[in-house]
C-alpha cells in the first residue's frame, strides 16, 4: 500500500513542506527510516536524527524550525506523537480487516446470526443464539459461547474464549489466550475442611472500544442478572485477573500482572501499573494512579490521588519513606555502635 504525503496530510489535517507527491509505503523510527518511509519527531532528544534520516517525510510540530539543513520532507501537525499514533491505528485496521470469508472447518450453532463482511477462521466455534455484528474478525480456534453478543468491527484473535451470555461492544480487540466469562472464585468452606463450589451465573459486559491483552481473564458475575463490567475505552494489558462483579470505569488503563478482587469498583481514567493488587469490595475514585507493585485493601474517596507501596499511600510520602528505608542497614549499624558505647559507660559507673 502506498500513499502520497499529500494524502497523509489530508488525513491528519497537516501542512506539507516539500514534495507532497512523494510516495510512502511504510512507517519507521526516525533513526532507522529509509527512502519511502515516514517517521516522526516528538521528543527533542531525537532531533539530531532529522538531519541525517533517510525518511521521505518526517512528521514534526508546526512550530519546528530546523537548526541546519535537512534533506527530508516535513509534515507539520499540532501533535506529532498523536498523529503518528493515528497512522499506526489506520495501518493496523488495514491489516486486521483484510481477512474475510469463512475457513473450514468452523462451526456455527442454531439461530446464530452473523453480520456482513465477517471473517471466521478455521476451527472457530460460534454457539447457539449468538449475535455477531458487521466486520467482526474471528481468528482460528476462537470460541464464542451460546447467547454471546459481539458488536461491529471487533476482533477476536486466535484462541480467545468467550463464555455464554457475554456482551462485547463495538470496536473491541481481544488478544490470544484471553478468557471472558469464566467462573468467579466462589467456594464455600464446609465443616469437614472441604470447599463447595458456588455456581457463578452472571455474565461479563465489555463496552465499546475496549482492548484486552493476551492471557487475561475476566470472571463472570456471581448471580444471574448481574455483570462484571468493563466500561468504554478501557485498556487492559496481558496477564491480568479481573474477578467476579468488578466494574472498571471508562478509559482506565491497567498494566500486566495486576489483579482486581471481587466486587471492587474502579473509577474512570485510573492508571494501575504492573503487578498492582486491589482487594475486594473496594471503591477506587476517578483519576487514581497506582505505581508498580502497589497494593491496597482500602477504598479511595479523593479523586486524582497518586499512590505507591503496599499498603499504598501518597507517592510523595512513599519516596520520603523509601529514602529512610534504604538507609536502615546503616542506621541499624550506627544504633548498635551507640548501644555499645552506652553499655560501656554504664559498666564504668
Amino acid at each position: 500500500m502506498e500513499f502520497t504525503i499529500n494524502q497523509i496530510a489530508a488525513m491528519l489535517g497537516g501542512e506539507v513542506q516539500g514534495d507532497g507527491n512523494a510516495k510512502i509505503n511504510m512507517l519507521a523510527k526516525i533513526q532507522d527510516a529509509k527512502k519511502g518511509q515516514l517517521a516522526f519527531l516528538s521528543n527533542p532528544k531525537y532531533e539530531q536524527y532529522i538531519y541525517t534520516t533517510q525518511a521521505t517525510v518526517v512528521i514534526v510540530k508546526k512550530d519546528f524550525v530546523p537548526r541546519k539543513e535537512i534533506s527530508t520532507n516535513l509534515l507539520l501537525v499540532d501533535d506529532p506523537y498523536s498523529s503518528f499514533t493515528a497512522l499506526l491505528e489506520e495501518y493496523h485496521k488495514m491489516i486486521s480487516f483484510q481477512k474475510t470469508g469463512i475457513e473450514q472447518p468452523s462451526y456455527i450453532g442454531e439461530n446464530a446470526v452473523v453480520g456482513k463482511n465477517i471473517y471466521r477462521g478455521a476451527f472457530s466455534y460460534i454457539g447457539n443464539n449468538a449475535k455477531i455484528g458487521d466486520n467482526v474478525k474471528i481468528y482460528p480456534h476462537a470460541f464464542i459461547g451460546d447467547d454471546v453478543v459481539i458488536g461491529d468491527n471487533s476482533i477476536l484473535h486466535s484462541g480467545v474464549k468467550i463464555y455464554a451470555g457475554a456482551r462485547i461492544g463495538n470496536n473491541c480487540v481481544i488478544h490470544s489466550g484471553t478468557v471472558i466469562g469464566s467462573d468467579g472464585f466462589g467456594f464455600a468452606p464446609q465443616g469437614d475442611g472441604t470447599y463447595k463450589t458456588i455456581p457463578q451465573l452472571g455474565n461479563v459486559i465489555l463496552e465499546d472500544n475496549v482492548t484486552i491483552g493476551g492471557n487475561t481473564v475476566i470472571d463472570c458475575a456471581t448471580l444471574f442478572g448481574d455483570s462484571t463490567i468493563i466500561r468504554k475505552g478501557v485498556k487492559l494489558d496481558n496477564l491480568i485477573q479481573i474477578a467476579h462483579n468488578v466494574e472498571i470505569g471508562k478509559n482506565t488503563v491497567i498494566a500486566a500482572q495486576t489483579g482486581v478482587s471481587g466486587s471492587t469498583k474502579i473509577g474512570e481514567n485510573c492508571v494501575l501499573a504492573g503487578q498492582v493488587g486491589i482487594a475486594g469490595h473496594l471503591i477506587i475514585a476517578n483519576n487514581t494512579s497506582f505505581g508498580a507493585k502497589s497494593g491496597t485493601a482500602k477504598s479511595t474517596q479523593e479523586e486524582g490521588l497518586k499512590l505507591m507501596g503496599s499498603p499504598a499511600f501518597d507517592v510523595k510520602d512513599y519516596y520520603k519513606s523509601y529514602a529512610v528505608f534504604k538507609n536502615l542497614p546503616d542506621l541499624n549499624e550506627r544504633l548498635r555502635e551507640l548501644e555499645k558505647k552506652v553499655m560501656a559507660r554504664v559498666k564504668q559507673h
